[in-house]
């Protein structure tokens, strides 16, 4: 004879309670950004003392426009101080930054958010709301998501 269940008889009154476990509860929204005219010294600088590996960079109106990461300032170190060459006059962020930019919404629930984290191989995703950016959702975020919930819970 099988065993049919391993849970046994359930409560009516146990019914999971469907709460959506969202991007913007786990968002940064206090966030390092860069402006396009900052230099990659500047930006090198901050992601040393902020300890971060990379940030946003947005316009005059806080509007998404790229990010710049350490391995974008990686190729600027590459390309000048590896082979002993005066550093570029116009080494800023804007010659540098990635412009093609994978965004996420803050509605997005953080779970769906980590499976775009692996397929995409990004280690941050800008949260954008009406073209403004509103806050980063990063891999470290999804863990303190995961730390937080019951397995029971997850959707």
């Amino acid at each position: 004879m099988g065993i049919k269940s391993f849970q046994g008889k359930r409560d009516a009154n146990q019914a999971k309670e469907e709460s959506q476990i969202l991007v913007a509860d786990y968002m940064t929204t206090n966030l390092i950004t860069f402006k396009a005219e900052d230099s990659l010294d500047h930006v090198i600088e901050q992601l040393i003392t902020h300890k971060i590996s990379g940030g946003p960079v947005v316009n005059d109106k806080n509007e998404l426009i790229g990010i710049i990461s350490e391995t974008d300032c990686i190729k600027h170190i590459s390309e000048s101080k590896y082979y002993n060459m005066p550093a570029d006059i116009n080494n800023t962020v804007e010659k540098y930054m990635v412009t093609d930019v994978d965004t996420i919404d803050k509605n997005m629930n953080v779970f769906d958010a980590a499976f775009k984290f692996i397929s995409s191989h990004r280690r941050r995703f800008p949260v954008v709301e009406k073209g403004k950016l509103i806050g980063q959702l990063s891999q470290k975020d999804v863990l303190k998501a995961a730390i937080k919930v019951d397995g029971n819970t997850w959707l």
